[in-house]
């Protein structure tokens, strides 16, 4: 089915939402007590709940409005995760006077153990990128494709020369169920107890 780069979800009504990474891990107990455990994910998938984020009937309103063009399940669409939402000079590769094009990454660092994400739908406005320090200029040194968060350069950045970005960042997601269950509070209020998003898991082409 589709996925939709606009209109991203309400970013005030996702502002109130909660949620985040998730991992699959099976563990299996002994009887004394021993676990053994296997990680069937190599990616982490998100899930959130925007539901805390409807405050009125307006809000409601959007909702459902959204909900029926998604068609629930069906059509994928950006949503801005406002717990993580952001890059910092964040080194995404370096260059070896060969490769042109760099997937978008941030690393999450605990210790001497990192995790490294894809970054699949930046934010063009705001986007910085700097090669060894100095900011490149948008059509003239490099491209940006933030329908995959793919960046390729007209000329390959040289051997050793660290490759930097700057910006915001979504989250593709859908619903994860096909039915509105909306509750008449009053005579002019409604609420979801539930509204559930999961993250889509995207092939990396790069």
């Amino acid at each position: 089915m589709a996925f939709y780069e606009t209109p991203r979800f309400p970013d005030d009504i996702a502002y109130g939402s909660s949620g985040g990474p998730e991992f699959r891990t099976f563990v299996f107990e002994g009887q004394s007590g021993i676990e053994q455990r296997y990680s069937t994910w190599a990616r982490h998938r998100g899930r959130y709940d925007v539901s805390y984020g409807i405050r009125d009937q307006a809000d409601m309103d959007i909702v459902r409005a959204f909900f029926y063009n998604m068609q629930g399940q069906a059509h994928g669409f950006r949503f801005k995760d406002w717990s993580d939402y952001t890059l910092t000079q964040e080194v995404i590769g370096t260059g070896d006077a060969a490769t042109t094009q760099f997937g978008i990454i941030k690393t999450y660092t605990s210790g001497a153990q990192t995790y490294v994400r894809r970054i699949f739908k930046p934010i063009a406005a705001g986007l910085i990128v700097r090669v060894d320090g100095v900011v490149q200029t948008i059509t003239t040194n490099y491209t940006i494709d933030t329908t995959t968060g793919i960046i390729t350069f007209v000329s390959a950045p040289g051997s050793g020369l660290d490759i930097d970005v700057t910006c915001e960042f979504d989250v593709p997601v859908r619903f994860e169920t096909d039915t509105m269950t909306a509750a008449h509070d009053g005579f002019t209020t409604e609420s979801w107890s539930s509204i559930p998003l999961v993250e889509l898991i995207i092939e990396d082409t790069i």
